[in-house]
């Protein structure tokens, strides 16, 4: 796991560019506190800052391999988790390694299938190769966009990197956001391609985009398809389990310390048990993590959305399972603090508007990092198995736009009644949701017979895994990358998501309940307490002293009304906001926290924003 950028211009020669290939490899130094290594031949640049995991001192990058028609050269970040097969193979085919480490095996991959590598691996990653034999630059990206990867086209080529910060960091950007980019930021949709940043474009997941003196091409070598599907329902939940079995081994290989994040939920539950499961057959114990809040068990209030607090269902699998197991106990005064605040923003580059709850994994991460290296999360099971609340909600089912924006509108109010009145007629969510949505859902294929209920829930789980997913793996990335720790996402491995996508819902929910598929591969080593258990989101405080900390700060950003944000925040909005009572529910922290964030964003980088 590590951090990339780079720079190809062939209108120059790069070599003279050392600062600039330098100040964006920089960016990515939390990404890749091990080691550093930059690259650079004629037209290309390349960077990279590395988190060692696999073949610790043979792992560095950039990577090359000079052959007689050039110079081919590599930055990878992310991890290939059937590298030893494909070893196995290259060898076979006459490849010789030079190192133990997964990276040589892709470049490898590449020099053997060129860009077609992509399609023969398993695992998360974002590459970029220059081929000094056709001139040309290839990035690839992985099948779920489990690893970030960005890019942003120039007169005579192309940058990239990990996170936009790195192309930021390049003298000829200006770091500028339009209103397609506000809107981004403000409607909890992941729109394809975007960015935020004017001029910038994500590298898609399951694409290969080529870079030459033509000018640039993408190519989709995966996108999810839909299938018949023919197993009965014992065949279902074996195929599950065997694929969960198969994915938890792939993805506990390292070199380095080891741990699963445990929230007592299904998911996470499942993941440790089946860890715990293959590694005590080796003689060893799993180490898990669970976030918890000062008094939250005590003093638990239930609403719609968390009938229950999390640390007894923890500790429940941590007793099954025998894992070595640590709370990580948060407080107010850290969730709250602004400091923790400004490395949220610096490690996203956008106020996302998760508040709290990407303070407190920001504060998670950087505890399991003191222990480990590298941590598995159950994070995306609820896409691929069908378990949010609007799965099962008929009023969410069938209105016409991202069924999560229905259920958060409902749960969480709305954060953009903060904003400048006519900034909000001139963003116009309204249009640039229905939009987004009327182009997202003409992906969805219906199979031949599929009653309107199939289809129409198929609809949702392409929604989730093509959109809603994307938010929270570059939100988990991010958090984790920005204190060095590489999280691991078992159930996005692809074949897990294309069988599940494919099961009827009546399979998925055969009993009527959430994310049956997976509670029944994997009752045998779940406590009873999870198996009964309820879906519960990610954890958010209930202590007002948090919302009451938010409201202090609003005061003494009011105190500055010549700050940046009140071009954006309405004044008086955010006066009411910090001097209402009952702040107790994060619906009610909203619109405190979507004010702060945008300071702290405006005030460390700076944007001209475009607002026509």
């Amino acid at each position: 796991m590590c951090g990339i950028t780079g720079w190809v211009s062939f209108d120059r020669d790069l070599t003279t560019e050392a600062r600039a290939l330098d100040a964006m490899t920089e960016t990515m130094a939390c990404r890749g506190p091990d080691d550093r290594g930059t690259w650079s031949e004629g037209p290309a640049a390349l960077g990279h800052r590395r988190l060692a995991i696999i073949d610790l001192p043979g792992g560095r990058q950039p990577m090359t391999v000079r052959t007689p028609d050039g110079t081919v050269a590599m930055v990878y970040s992310g991890e290939a988790y059937n590298f030893t097969e494909l070893r196995r193979e290259l060898a076979d085919r006459g490849h010789q390694f030079l190192t133990d480490s997964d990276t040589e095996v892709v470049l490898r991959g590449y020099l053997e299938w060129g860009d077609a590598v992509a399609e023969r691996l398993n695992g998360m990653y974002a590459f970029a190769v220059w081929d000094g034999r056709h001139d040309q630059l290839v990035m690839i990206r992985d099948r779920m966009g489990i690893k970030p990867f960005y890019m942003y086209p120039t007169p005579d080529g192309v940058l990239f990197g990990s996170e936009p910060k790195a192309i930021l960091a390049n003298p000829l950007i200006r770091p500028r956001v339009g209103l397609d980019g506000l809107r981004e930021l403000f409607t909890m949709v992941k729109t394809p391609g975007h960015a935020v940043w004017e001029g910038m474009r994500e590298v898609e997941p399951g694409t290969v985009v080529t870079v030459d003196r033509r000018g640039i091409r993408t190519r989709t070598y995966w996108r999810l398809e839909t299938r018949p599907h023919t197993d009965d329902r014992d065949t279902t939940v074996a195929t599950v389990r065997e694929l969960l079995d198969d994915i938890v081994r792939r993805q506990l290989v390292a070199d380095v310390p080891r741990c699963t994040l445990l929230s007592g939920g299904l998911d996470s539950s499942a993941m440790t048990a089946l860890a715990a499961r293959q590694l005590a057959a080796q003689g060893e114990k799993v180490r898990s993590f669970a976030v918890d809040f000062v008094g939250q068990t005590d003093n638990f209030v239930a609403d719609e959305l968390r009938g229950t607090p999390d640390t007894p269902f923890v500790h429940d699998v941590a007793r099954l399972a025998r894992t070595d197991h640590q709370d990580i106990v948060l407080d107010v005064n850290s969730l709250a603090d602004p400091a923790v605040r400004e490395r949220v923003i610096r490690a996203r580059d956008m106020p996302a508007g998760f508040g709290d709850m990407d303070a407190s994994l920001l504060l998670l991460f950087r505890a399991v990092r003191d222990q480990s290296t590298v941590a598995l999360s159950g994070e995306s099971a609820d896409e691929v198995f069908g378990g949010y609340l609007q799965f099962f909600d008929e009023d969410a089912r069938k209105a016409d736009t991202f069924p999560w924006l229905f259920s958060m509108g409902r749960h969480f109010g709305d954060d953009t009644e903060v904003l400048r009145t006519d900034l909000t007629k001139s963003l116009d969510l309204d249009s640039y949701i229905a939009d987004g949505y009327r182009s997202a859902v003409t992906g969805v294929q219906r199979l031949d017979g599929e009653s309107d209920f199939e289809f129409r829930m198929r609809r949702m789980s392409y929604l989730h895994l093509t959109r809603f997913v994307r938010m929270l793996l570059d939100r988990k990335d991010r958090m984790s990358m920005a204190v060095g720790l590489e999280v691991r996402v078992p159930f996005c491995d692809h074949r897990l998501v294309e069988y599940v996508y494919n099961a009827p819902w009546a399979l998925k929910s055969f009993d009527g309940r959430e994310k049956t598929l997976l509670r029944e591969a994997t009752r045998d080593v779940l406590p009873q307490s999870v198996y009964d258990r309820v879906k519960s989101p990610y954890p958010s405080t209930q202590d007002p002293e948090y919302g009451r900390a938010l409201q202090e700060q609003v005061k003494d950003l009011l105190a500055r009304p010549d700050h940046r944000v009140f071009d954006l925040v309405d004044r008086e909005k955010a006066d009411r906001a910090a001097h209402r009572t009952g702040l107790g529910s994060q619906s009610a922290r909203r619109g405190l926290e979507r004010t702060l964030d945008l300071a702290q964003w405006l005030d460390l980088y700076a944007p001209e924003i475009a607002l026509s």
